[in-house]
């Protein structure tokens, strides 16, 4: 499958009144190489392994599966807790088919807010809330397989 997505920066609090959904997730990366990862992530109980390919970071290969929760946090362990992101996500609606996902940083990641879209064609366009800043989706410190490695400097 093919996951299309744009990353963008959130600016102000105005985006929280939209929140219709928020979920606590945990996930480190077992490996990551040039074009591709593999993320365990933990998301309140439930458990993914996920699969990552390709260069181009606005639509690249991904394939998700589900896992035991158990087995996912036993895997979480072997990593060092400064590769983990913590982080709540907010789902915000935009339409009846389109919403961001605004994550909410803890941790070492602390004050960063991303917004991200899932789209059907690279080229689809969305209503831009007011709240979205700039878009970082190009910009690899903003990868969550680099955030997991250090704070990123934020574009002016």
């Amino acid at each position: 499958m093919v996951e299309i997505e744009r990353k963008f920066l959130v600016i102000g609090d105005t985006w929280m009144h939209g929140v219709t959904k928020k979920t606590d997730i945990t996930q480190g990366y077992l490996s990551r190489s040039d074009g591709r990862s593999v993320r365990i992530r933990t998301m309140d109980e439930m458990a993914f392994i996920t699969i990552k390919v390709g260069k181009d970071v606005t639509a690249r290969q991904e394939f998700e599966f589900e896992m035991p929760f158990e087995l996912a946090t036993s895997l979480l362990g072997f990593l060092d807790g400064d590769e983990l992101i913590k982080k709540t996500r907010h789902l915000v609606p935009l339409t009846e088919r389109l919403a961001f996902e605004v994550d909410e940083f803890h941790g070492e990641l602390d004050g960063l807010l991303l917004a991200e879209i899932e789209l059907q064609s690279v080229g689809q366009r969305f209503p831009r809330p007011e709240w979205l800043g700039g878009e970082v989706t190009h910009d690899p410190a903003f990868l969550n397989e680099n955030l997991a490695r250090s704070y990123p400097q934020i574009p002016s």
